[in-house]
Formats: structure tokens, sequence, C-alpha cells
């Protein structure tokens, strides 16, 4: 499991799929979230703004990255 580090308390889901490398742009996030493709924490999340904390791990195209500060 790959980890990502956020300097603040959050980080929005489609920002962190960025950060982490899981797709090349804000659109490509969007899309795959609207999709149903991503889950947060073992549940599928459809909202790209969600706001992800330090211990959450996002799942994507078979890799989990678990966020921490």
């Amino acid at each position: 499991m790959e980890t990502i580090k956020i300097k603040d308390e959050y980080i929005k889901l489609g920002q962190a799929l960025k950060l982490a490398g899981l797709v090349d742009s804000g659109v490509d996030a969007k899309i795959e979230i609207q999709e149903g493709f991503v889950k947060v924490n073992g549940e599928v999340e459809v909202q790209r703004g969600k706001k992800i904390h330090a211990g959450d791990i996002i799942e994507f195209d078979g890799q989990q990255v678990r966020v921490e500060n």
C-alpha cells in the first residue's frame, strides 16, 4: 500500500487521486469518481469534493493509498 502525505487537515478526493498519481488530471478524477470506480474506506464514493483525512484509505484500479500528515 502506498501513502501520500498532506499538509492540511484534509484534501479533496479528486486532488488526492492526482497527488497519488492514480489519475492524470482533475477531469480524469471527476469521471472515475462519478462512475463509481473509487472507494474511500471500503465504500464507493461519488463526490469529487469529499474531504479525505489522515488515516483514510482510497482504492482505485486495484491500488490502495493511505493518507497521512
